[in-house]
């Protein structure tokens, strides 16, 4: 799939560009994103991908900075789409498990009770979220952006990790004020 040409890009990025600053803020880009079911993505997912793509630590993105976000965006969907096995427009805890195996991660079965349990957290904190009734159980879908924000972090903590672990086993001896600085200086 090939993207749209840079004129038409130019339209959304003025569209979206509620104030005319020729930057998009964070709120800015919220409103112009979907996850395919008329709901805004995710704040910490945008504020996530505008520090990705924010080159001069503006918290805005220029239009060449959304050109490049587009794109990783719609690379992003293509992958999404491909792990929706069941065309749901969400994918579950296994298709997560898949898409993640795929990438290369080997993650036990823990791992992926703690990951959905906090985004059962992290949907329940949601000011606008609907809320489970007594005793129903969390729906255990997850979004486009949820998909993007898990992702991101995992590959950014990932990279993180790495750079300590020296002999490449997937085991670090870290201080921890050196793991502080560590968390505190991701722009995840």
């Amino acid at each position: 799939m090939s993207l749209p040409d840079r004129n038409f890009l130019m339209q959304l990025f003025r569209k979206v560009d509620r104030d005319g600053s020729g930057s998009i803020n964070a709120h800015e880009l919220q409103a112009a994103l979907s996850n395919g079911t008329w709901t805004p993505f995710n704040p910490e997912t945008v504020r996530m991908m505008i520090g990705m793509f924010d080159r001069d630590n503006s918290a805005t993105i220029d239009f060449e900075e959304f050109l490049s976000l587009w794109k990783y965006i719609d690379d992003w969907q293509r992958c999404f789409k491909s792990f929706d096995r069941d065309n749901s427009g969400s994918i579950d805890r296994n298709e997560l498990k898949l898409a993640l195996t795929a990438f290369g991660y080997r993650l036990s079965d823990q791992f992926f009770n703690t990951l959905m349990g906090y985004l059962q957290f992290k949907a329940n904190s949601a000011s606008n979220a609907p809320k489970p009734g007594v005793g129903q159980p969390f729906e255990s879908k997850i979004l486009f952006d949820d998909f993007i924000f898990i992702c991101i972090k995992i590959q950014t903590l990932t990279n993180a990790f790495r750079q300590f672990d020296y002999q490449q086993n997937g085991v670090i001896t870290i201080k921890y004020e050196d793991f502080l600085s560590l968390v505190f200086s991701l722009k995840i």
